[in-house]
């Protein structure tokens, strides 16, 4: 399988294909979570290359174009860019061609779009796609007006059936929606795989010790965060993968005005005060509350660890039961 290789222009893509012979096969779109509509609509992608020895690709676009055009209606984005180009890599595509969105690409109509970046600079051979994609100026192209140029500048269009969960579409809103409101086992439903944040270790406030249970304090580089409560989590440092408590919210015992993420790791008692952090939400516990002092906060965490230990013992041995047919 060749490398996965990232582009931010048209040329750059020329340049690394054009004399391969090779054409594109490819998917459009902000692919914000790559859920499981995403990772279908990739797949196909990837057997469809296959087929023509052709480049499994996807154009994306670095900002969210409503971030641009109204920006106070843009969606906090589930994942990073980083993240983003991880997840193709992962599924197996070949290229992304990460496409600056301003004015000027907003701009173009459906044919522009389409002759100057998947013919002209891309050499298409297929393009798939989900049935609610929308393309070009005001978002003028369709499915229907995809399948016309495909036709007049021969390249073949495949339409991919969404995937559905509990008789609703899977969707970027969905997770976001899940996320939000702290239901992270259906937001990982979705997904395919537990939401996470990532970010690096900051120094926090110091108040682990007073309650006696140390945590590990992210700056989170998502812009969606589960809403504020308690989690039993899995976290990533230094390699190793750990159980962990966390809580997101705003510390009210202590008059915390500020959101924090701060993840007490199982099994792990050395103080960090750098490095990099990813966090996997499994299960969410209860709401943030204000406590009276340090010391019922103090016990409050107490239950919370043993509970989320409870749940850790529950899952492995569900895990472990034998599959019956």
């Amino acid at each position: 399988m060749s490398e996965f290789a990232t582009f931010h222009t048209t040329a750059e893509w020329a340049a690394r294909y054009g004399s391969s012979g090779r054409s594109a096969v490819l998917s459009v779109g902000n692919f914000d979570g790559l859920h499981l509509g995403h990772q279908k609509i990739l797949q196909e992608v990837i057997a469809a290359a296959r087929a023509c020895q052709g480049i499994a690709g996807v154009i994306t676009f670095d900002p969210h174009p409503l971030k641009v055009l109204r920006a106070g209606e843009a969606p906090p984005l589930v994942e990073t860019l980083a993240q983003r180009m991880e997840r193709f890599a992962a599924i197996g595509i070949e290229a992304a061609l990460i496409l600056r969105f301003d004015r000027a690409l907003a701009g173009l109509s459906p044919e522009q779009f389409i002759r100057g970046v998947l013919v002209e600079q891309l050499r298409t051979a297929e393009v798939l796609v989900g049935q609610n994609f929308r393309f070009g100026h005001r978002q003028e192209g369709n499915v229907d007006t995809l399948r016309e140029f495909g036709q007049r500048f021969g390249f073949s269009v495949q339409i991919v059936e969404p995937v559905i969960l509990d008789g609703e579409f899977v969707s970027s809103t969905g997770v976001r929606n899940a996320v939000a409101e702290g239901r992270v086992t259906a937001a990982a439903r979705l997904l395919g795989r537990p939401f996470a944040l990532t970010g690096e270790i900051v120094r926090g406030a110091g108040r682990g010790s007073t309650v006696l249970f140390p945590t590990l304090n992210l700056a989170p580089e998502q812009e969606l965060l589960p809403k504020a409560g308690v989690y039993a989590t899995e976290t990533l440092v230094e390699g190793r993968w750990y159980r962990s408590a966390t809580n997101v919210g705003f510390r009210p015992t202590f008059d915390g005005t500020l959101l924090g993420v701060e993840t007490h790791l199982f099994e792990f008692s050395r103080e960090i005060t750098n490095g990099r952090l990813e966090v996997r939400f499994s299960e969410r516990l209860r709401d943030e509350k204000k406590f009276a002092g340090p010391a019922e906060l103090r016990a409050q965490i107490a239950a919370d660890l043993r509970e989320i230990r409870d749940y850790f013992r529950r899952r492995d041995l569900s895990a472990a039961q034998p599959v019956r047919s």
